[in-house]
């Protein structure tokens, strides 16, 4: 009961955030917050986002079966931050879009256009659903299962919640609720260390010490380029899945597009890329102080990673105050990533698809309607959830943003004059995913190699091959 209290204070802080930041509550301000976010604020909030349930319950969990080699992955990040900074946001900028896929109308056409967006709608709805689904559940365990409670009704009522506090300000409202929801996360993950060290009557020095005498603390893999763990496959991975799933994102790139200039924007970029470094050896630390936890006072941890927080902190040998903490940083975490993507999701809708950015009766609607098909599919993953949620994440990303950095790329790095034949575009952006499944299947069959999130790049490469191949017109004709 303490909890559903605490949350419900929660909840009305988030309601009077929206009701003070709404605005004038029409388009201009769901869809570009009118162009007026401070970049600092921008920046904070969309660490939080960034790093969502997923990070908050995932990363700790991966310690034990990968070390600390996530952390290669978030070196890799600062290089792809830069390049979303000073090659995409410039181009967004300049055009002064609604929507980042706009480029590709005045680049390829309508057909590549939709195209582009549409990939960004089926990854979005995925990619939210996978970050619910694990949100959800971890609370339909802690809290609702308490309270009788079907998993079905937690997620209806937790998308209610979120559907509420941004269906008026949108983009304008969530900058300022994404500030307040990162401090909740953080917070909880430093609440989390510290219950950790005062039942172990560790001082930060004496946790450090453990964190380093750990075979877990282990961050560079340089001695098998075949392990998805090799450091230039998760270092060049990192960099390439910041430019698809933040660069080519757009419920990331339109908290981006609300700053007033293109140097503010870029300030957030940065500083954003560089907080996400230490963020996540936080967690990763975290991780490791967990299993020496578990392993000193011969706790059984659970065998999925995701599992593992959940099962110390539930079980109460944390204390109250961790579960609290967690709770709260679970349901922080649900929100920054869901409202930002509810949206994106409604903004693409209606401005990429529909056609209809100035149609507020519109805008409402699909609000609606893209709350309702983001709870199907977080139904559906449940039922078909056999992974690490953070490893089904990349790999979603990795088949559906392939196509995007293959679009984007021949776009802004082949001349103008050379332009595919648009006809094609949609055909080519499937066969990639398809054929980088094929290859995969092969090569782990034939010489044990397993593709790691480097498939985002072949699936990228695949892509412009194939668009500049149509460029080429095949077929002879005959001279009469």
């Amino acid at each position: 009961m303490l909890f559903l209290a605490v949350a419900a204070a929660y909840f009305c802080v988030l309601i009077l955030v929206s009701k003070f930041t709404a605005g004038r509550a029409n388009n201009d301000t769901f869809y570009r917050g009118e162009r007026r976010s401070p970049w600092w604020a921008v920046a904070f909030g969309m660490l939080g986002a960034s790093l969502s349930g997923v990070t908050f319950v995932s990363v700790p969990g991966m310690v034990r079966a990968t070390d600390m080699t996530y952390l290669q992955m978030c070196l890799g990040f600062i290089p792809g931050y830069l390049l979303v900074a000073f090659v995409l946001l410039p181009v967004y900028y300049r055009l002064r879009l609604t929507t980042i896929y706009g480029y590709l109308e005045g680049r390829f056409g309508a057909v590549s256009y939709r195209t582009g967006a549409s990939f960004f709608l089926l990854s979005k709805l995925l990619g939210a659903a996978v970050r619910l689904y694990l949100v959800c559940l971890i609370l339909q365990r802690v809290v609702f299962d308490a309270l009788g409670w079907p998993f079905w009704v937690s997620a209806v009522v937790i998308l209610l919640l979120i559907w509420l506090y941004s269906r008026r300000g949108g983009i304008a409202t969530l900058v300022w609720t994404d500030c307040l929801q990162t401090i909740v996360l953080l917070l909880a993950l430093g609440l989390i260390i510290s219950s950790i060290l005062s039942a172990e009557g560790w001082s930060v020095g004496d946790a450090a010490r453990v964190v380093a005498d750990s075979p877990m603390s282990r961050i560079f893999e340089w001695s098998d380029w075949s392990s998805r763990q090799y450091f230039w496959k998760q270092f060049l991975s990192g960099a390439f899945i910041v430019v698809v799933m933040t660069g080519l994102d757009q419920d990331m790139m339109q908290k981006n597009l609300t700053c007033r200039t293109l140097p503010d924007a870029q300030k957030n970029m940065i500083v954003n890329g560089l907080l996400y470094v230490p963020a996540n050896f936080l967690f990763l630390s975290l991780g490791v102080l967990m299993y020496v936890f578990a392993a000193r006072h011969g706790i059984t941890l659970p065998v999925l990673g995701d599992e593992v927080m959940p099962a110390l902190c539930a079980g109460g040998y944390l204390g109250k105050a961790a579960l609290l903490s967690f709770t709260l940083g679970i349901a922080a975490a649900a929100f920054s990533s869901a409202d930002s993507a509810l949206t994106a999701l409604t903004t693409s809708t209606c401005v990429d698809l529909l056609r209809r950015p100035e149609d507020e009766g519109l805008r409402r609607r699909m609000h609606v309607v893209v709350t309702v098909v983001v709870l199907l599919c977080i139904l559906a993953f449940r039922a078909l959830n056999s992974t690490s949620v953070i490893d089904a994440v990349y790999v979603i990303a990795s088949y559906t943003y392939g196509p995007l950095l293959g679009l984007f790329v021949f776009g802004l790095f082949v001349p103008e004059r050379i332009r595919p034949r648009e006809s094609l575009v949609p055909w080519i952006c499937v066969a990639s995913p398809v054929l980088c499944y094929l290859l995969s299947l092969l090569t782990s069959q034939m010489w044990n190699y397993h593709f790691g999130y480097e498939l985002l790049l072949l699936n990228g490469a695949l892509t412009m091959l194939g668009m500049w191949l149509s460029t080429f017109n095949f077929v002879k004709k005959d001279n009469f």
